[in-house]
């Protein structure tokens, strides 16, 4: 299910408003919600016939005329006929309700997963998750409330006819209180839409707090910190209870008045049916049903909980609107070059971020076949770049192309499988290990899979876990080094013509690292590297350096050349400080930083260059 619509062109069309997002759910629904009216309908009529028969009944008995029986037989088949028409209603609703939750989250989550990264992040994980569960449970029982209560609005109005053609006394007096009764309808419709809205704010709020500890609780555990988070976790609850409060004021405040006038309204009626039954224009039958019609009439409790349920309903719609109101990426349609070599070309690249530029004007150009190693200073814009360059962020000017190809217009699909990503903290995806290497735009056979994770080092401590590769992933116990080479074996099992290494070595060690990229060259496809690179060792083994200083590109050379450069020793002595201290015929300069990396190995650069 597309979370906008489309236009001809491909470009997105406006995302849908809280109007058009419910009224969407409807239609996702139809027939059943068609049925609860109709069910509702039928239930509305016989509850508005019921009370004329009861009275005609009532007066065929005190008259000892005929037709008794028959009218005592119509009366339960009514009664018997409102019971299944409001059973039906309840199941059928169930079912409505159900069907759009279940359409609203999938909308919800599929428009989510269409955005670039940055944008599903403008919101808290926890603000999401109440968004996507609590929200779209109250939203979703808009059609059932909608359907219900536009057949409701039959009862009240009913009553008002039949208190007419009974007489037009009793409709004139209860006329006169029902300005007073549309005024309090008013006033809880408009409290509560504003009581409901930042009570479903705050629930956000709390469970952003809450997802945020639950992340970090380790570390809470360590610091002896419990206490303090579950304050601060806490803390919006105050401000929860007063929204609360105040939403149970507005409807205790409608009730009331409810209680006083309804009453009242009643017994003014009844006063002037009395004195109509006096004057022998009423029988007591009559009288009976214009009792009863008279409540029908003035039905505030079901008015204002039905009120109620839709003004929740559009609350909750409305903080799902604003998910699918953030615009998507625009997707394409182009092929690929065939056999493209992977040319990525940079072309006056600036991205914006809270209106201030992390990219500005970058011109860069990675030949293809070649690795290129991404070099700067933190907040330099490194991860940035490697998510412009395969699209997981769309640019603010200029254009990114691949093999001649801007990124906007290639097909979504083929991108993917031709432009793979590891990261420095990989998420893992699947039941098992294997699944979590297979997790991508296509499942590669399982000797695919098993030589992606043995060119990434994985292979050796996969085999030792209980079941192998088929070894539950969520119990894994994998050290932080061995999940990033999962994520590097993931990276290697999907590679196409650009492979995008976001610092994706950081955690392994030196000789494993070395491993790594030997085998990245001799046994992973062979393509266009980009590395985002924070040690020497990285930059030294790749063809050419990009070197990144506060969102431009410095220079780009070789790191021999650059290596020339104080400034760009500096960068790697601010990473590696604990490598400041040159030993006995290491290959360091004078900033104490070995230009191939930890170990002096000089031998280290890539075989086969």
């Amino acid at each position: 299910m597309a979370a906008t619509d489309r236009t001809p062109d491909g470009a997105s069309a406006a995302p849908p408003g809280t109007a058009h997002l419910l009224a969407g759910a409807v239609r996702h629904s139809p027939g059943r919600t068609a049925a609860v009216f109709l069910c509702s309908a039928v239930a509305a009529g016989v509850a508005i016939v019921l009370p004329a028969l009861l009275g005609h009944t009532l007066d065929l008995l005190l008259d000892d005329a005929d037709g008794l029986h028959g009218a005592v037989v119509l009366c339960a088949v009514l009664i018997v006929a409102e019971i299944v028409c409001t059973a039906l209603e309840a199941l059928l609703g169930g079912v409505v309700t159900a069907r759009s939750a279940a359409w609203l989250r999938r909308l919800g989550v599929d428009h989510l997963l269409s955005l670039a990264p940055h944008r599903a992040g403008e919101h808290a994980s926890g603000d999401l998750v109440t968004r996507l569960t609590g929200n779209v449970a109250e939203a979703s029982t808009a059609p059932t409330t909608a359907a219900a209560g536009l057949a409701a609005l039959f009862v009240p109005i009913g009553g008002l006819v039949a208190l007419g053609v009974i007489d037009p006394w009793l409709l004139a007096v209860f006329l006169a209180g029902v300005p007073l009764l549309i005024w309090l309808l008013r006033a809880f419709a408009r409290g509560s839409s504003e009581s409901v809205s930042g009570y479903q704010k705050v629930q956000g709020e709390i469970a952003t707090r809450l997802v945020e500890g639950l992340g970090g609780a380790r570390s809470i555990a360590a610091a002896g910190g419990s206490a303090r988070e579950l304050g601060r976790i806490l803390d919006p609850l105050p401000r929860l209870n007063a929204q609360g409060r105040r939403m149970w004021q507005v409807y205790g405040r409608a009730m009331a008045g409810a209680g006083i006038l309804v009453p009242l309204l009643s017994t003014a009626v009844l006063a002037v049916g009395g004195v109509r039954l006096a004057d022998g224009h009423l029988t007591v039958g009559e009288l009976l049903a214009a009792s009863r019609y008279t409540a029908l009439a003035a039905g505030l409790g079901v008015a204002v909980g039905g009120l109620d349920a839709l003004v929740r309903s559009r609350s909750a719609a409305r903080r799902t609107a604003e998910l699918l109101a953030i615009p998507p990426m625009r997707q394409g349609t182009r092929a690929l070059p065939a056999y493209g070599p992977g040319r990525l070309e940079l072309c006056g690249v600036t991205v914006l971020r809270g209106g201030e530029p992390v990219l500005r004007g970058v011109d860069l150009v990675v030949p293809g076949g070649t690795t290129m190693a991404v070099v700067g200073r933190s907040g330099a814009g490194k991860s940035t770049l490697a998510a412009v360059a395969g699209r997981l962020c769309d640019v603010d000017a200029g254009v990114v192309l691949l093999d001649g190809v801007p990124l906007t217009e290639i097909d979504p699909a083929r991108l993917r499988r031709e432009v793979g990503y590891a990261f420095e903290r990989p998420a893992l995806f699947g039941e098992t290990i294997a699944d979590g290497i297979a997790f991508g735009p296509y499942r590669p056979q399982p000797a695919g899979i098993e030589a992606a994770a043995a060119a990434a080092g994985a292979d050796t401590f996969i085999r030792l876990l209980p079941g192998g590769y088929a070894a539950p992933r969520a119990g894994a116990p994998l050290s932080g080094g061995e999940l990033q080479r999962l994520g590097l074996a993931r990276a290697f099992a999907h590679a196409g013509r650009l492979l995008v290494l976001d610092d994706a070595t950081s955690s392994l060690d030196s000789v494993t690292e070395l491993r790594v990229d030997r085998a990245l060259v001799h046994d992973v496809r062979a393509g266009t590297r980009l590395l985002i690179a924070h040690r020497v060792s990285s930059a030294a083994r790749a063809d050419l350096v990009a070197w990144l200083e506060a969102g431009r590109v410095r220079a780009v050379g070789t790191h021999e050349r650059l290596w020339e450069e104080p400034d760009y020793r500096a960068v790697f002595v601010a990473a590696e400080p604990d490598d400041a201290s040159p030993g006995p015929g290491s290959t360091r300069d004078s900033t104490g930083t070995s230009k191939y990396g930890p170990t002096g190995d000089g031998d280290s650069t890539w075989e086969g260059r």
